[in-house]
């Protein structure tokens, strides 16, 4: 247990094992105390901590007491700085992970894990708009919902979008943006999206907000985008692309996407890349792959894209994640009645470590604005990014 505490860089945590026993990992007040259930947990644990501490967590094996978010930002910090005897260990159990492939099949089969578990369960904890992406706050006060509608004016004001536009969105969620471009911005926009219970979704609002005629959403991979258009976005996609897919999805933009035309890529990402959590991957987010921005080159290089803008919200999505948190722990009990408390563990363990790698740095939310190299139809400054809504 030392070993291991060691190697995650001595957190400011109080381990009790199931005899009774403590173990301090630092001289500093301890922000939370760790419960071992018994020493197979403990056995576990040690042998693969990346996926053992989320499965104990989850089947109730492991219990936390404190602050639960503090002690996760302790442990990823930790980890990034130190390499303790607990490392090779964890470098032969990634070396042995199959990941998802991001193939047109195995893409559908890995959202569907995750998003096509039911829309009311998302309809408990990520609010009126429907969006999960990273809001933006423009003020410590916004709540998340003004923050949400904040974040699609953010985009729209990069795209400089017009009334009468063409957009394509690639990965449109439950429809939120592309609703939104039209309803505000006067777009006409299609959105593609291989998640069948998100696109029945968003039809349904687009039918009900009588925009059915200026949104057309589309139950297709992004691969198949046809067609030339004003503008190209994706919020929240380009995570389940894979690097390796990264010059066949340029190739589709330069295509799609007129000569005087703008684009945006919305993406969480890593300042140094690292393959996703392995318990992520296995329980959650199967083929998840956030890029460096070193990686996203590879979209724009190819097509002699011009890289614009480039802007890290990952606070912001530190903050929108806390409102998401504290949604999903008010619905728990429902959550529980529609899955059971496994479930409501483990999303709360994916919730709060998110936060945690946010705050700490592990992770980065980027968004990044291109132009066909030769457009000279580019922004002057970006002084109107920020203009009060």
């Amino acid at each position: 247990m030392r070993a291991l505490l060691q190697a995650f860089g001595n957190p400011r945590l109080e381990v009790v094992l199931w005899s009774g026993e403590r173990i301090n990992a630092s001289d500093a007040s301890p922000v939370a105390t760790l419960h071992i259930a018994d020493r197979a947990t403990l056995v576990r644990l040690c042998t693969d901590p990346d996926v053992q501490f989320g499965d104990a967590y989850s089947a109730g094996r492991i219990e936390v007491e404190g602050d639960f978010e503090l002690l996760l930002e302790d442990l990823y910090r930790g980890a990034a700085e130190r390499r303790g005897s607990i490392g090779v260990a964890r470098q032969l159990a990634e070396r042995l992970h199959r990941r998802p492939r991001n193939s047109l099949s195995g893409s559908r089969d890995n959202i569907q894990h995750h998003y096509d578990i039911g829309n009311e369960f998302y309809e408990l904890w990520l609010g009126d708009t429907m969006a999960y992406t990273c809001a933006y706050f423009p003020s410590r006060a916004a709540t998340l919902e003004e923050a949400q509608r904040a974040k699609m004016d953010h985009v729209c004001r990069k795209l400089r979008l017009q009334q009468g536009q063409s957009v394509v969105e690639a990965g449109c969620g439950w429809g939120s943006l592309a609703l939104h471009m039209a309803q505000h911005y006067g777009a006409k926009v299609r959105a593609f999206n291989i998640s069948h219970e998100q696109i029945s979704y968003a039809r349904e609002r687009a039918q009900a907000v009588g925009l059915s005629d200026r949104v057309e959403f589309v139950e297709d991979d992004y691969r198949n985008i046809s067609g030339r258009y004003d503008a190209f976005v994706s919020v929240g996609m380009l995570e389940h692309v894979g690097p390796e897919n990264y010059p066949e999805l340029g190739r589709v933009i330069h295509r799609s996407l007129s000569p005087h035309g703008l684009g945006l890529i919305h993406s969480i990402g890593r300042n140094r890349w690292k393959p996703m959590n392995r318990w992520i991957d296995r329980r959650i987010f199967p083929g998840a792959n956030p890029p460096a921005l070193k990686q996203m080159m590879d979209i724009f290089e190819e097509c002699n894209f011009s890289v614009l803008d480039v802007e890290n919200l990952r606070l912001h999505y530190a903050e929108t994640l806390r409102w998401w948190h504290a949604n999903y722990e008010r619905a728990r009990e429902r959550v529980a009645a529609m899955f059971d408390e496994r479930f409501v563990r483990m999303w709360r363990l994916y919730l709060l470590g998110s936060i945690a790698a946010f705050s700490s740095g592990e992770m980065q939310l980027f968004q990044v604005v291109f132009a066909p190299g030769r457009s000279n139809r580019i922004p002057w400054t970006r002084s109107d990014l920020y203009i009060a809504g």
